[in-house]
C-alpha cells in the first residue's frame, strides 16, 4: 500500500490508529504552522514598529533639509545685513548733525554765489522730524543765466552731504536773466538727547 492509499484510510478520530510515516508528517506540518503562526503574530510587531521608524527616519531627514536650508539661508541674510548696515552708515556720514548745519547753510549759499548767482530768498524753514532724522526745507529764489542756474544744481547734487532741489520753478527775470524758485532739504540725523526726548514725546501721546 502507497501513501496515498494510507491516507485514504486514515480515520482523523483515532490519530493513535495513524502509520508512524502519517503521524510524523502530521506532526511535522503541525510544528511548522506553530512556528509559522508564532513567527507571524512576533514579527508583526517587529514589522509595525520597522515602519515607524522608517516613517520617523523620513521626517528626520526632512526636518534635516529643512534646517540645512535655513543653515545656508541664514549665512547669506549675515551677508545682507552686514552689507545694509555698511550702506546705512555710509549715508548716515552724509547726514550732517545738529552743529553742522549752520556750515551746511553756509556752503548751499557759497555755492550759488560762486557761480555769481544773486539769491534774492534765502529763508531755512523749521525742522520736521521723521523717525531719527530731521528735515530741513530752504526756500530759495536765484537769479542769474541758464548756464549758472544748472551749475549751480549740480553743485548742489556734489555737496558731500545730502542736498535735494524739489519744486523748481524757472521763470525770465529782468534784464534778460532767469529767475528760479526752489525748494532746497536737507536732513541731519537726531542727537541722543533729542532721540530721547522724542521718545518722551511719543510716550505722553
Amino acid at each position: 500500500m502507497n501513501l496515498l492509499e494510507e491516507l485514504k484510510n486514515v480515520d482523523p478520530k483515532t490519530p493513535g490508529s495513524w502509520p508512524w510515516p502519517i503521524k510524523i508528517g502530521a506532526f511535522l506540518v503541525i510544528f511548522v504552522a506553530v512556528i509559522a503562526i508564532g513567527a507571524v503574530a512576533d514579527w508583526q510587531g517587529q514589522w509595525e514598529s520597522l515602519q515607524g521608524i522608517k516613517h520617523e527616519e523620513s521626517q528626520l531627514r526632512d526636518t534635516f533639509l529643512v534646517k540645512k536650508k535655513e543653515a545656508i539661508n541664514l549665512d547669506i541674510i549675515k551677508k545682507q545685513l552686514i552689507e545694509t548696515q555698511q550702506s546705512f552708515g555710509a549715508l548716515l556720514k552724509q547726514l550732517p548733525s545738529k552743529s553742522e548745519m549752520d556750515a551746511l547753510l553756509t556752503d548751499i549759499n557759497q555755492a550759488g554765489l560762486g557761480r555769481g548767482l544773486q539769491f534774492d530768498l534765502f529763508r531755512p524753514g523749521a525742522e520736521v522730524a521723521t523717525g531719527v532724522f530731521t528735515e530741513q526745507p530752504i526756500t530759495i529764489k536765484v537769479t542769474g543765466n541758464y548756464d549758472d542756474l544748472g551749475k549751480f544744481s549740480s553743485d548742489i547734487s556734489q555737496l558731500p552731504r545730502i542736498v535735494t532741489l524739489n519744486e523748481v520753478s524757472i521763470a525770465p527775470g529782468a534784464g534778460g536773466v532767469l529767475s528760479m524758485d526752489a525748494l532746497a532739504k536737507t536732513y541731519r540725523y537726531l542727537d541722543e538727547d533729542e532721540l530721547v526726548a522724542q521718545k518722551k514725546s511719543g510716550a505722553k501721546k
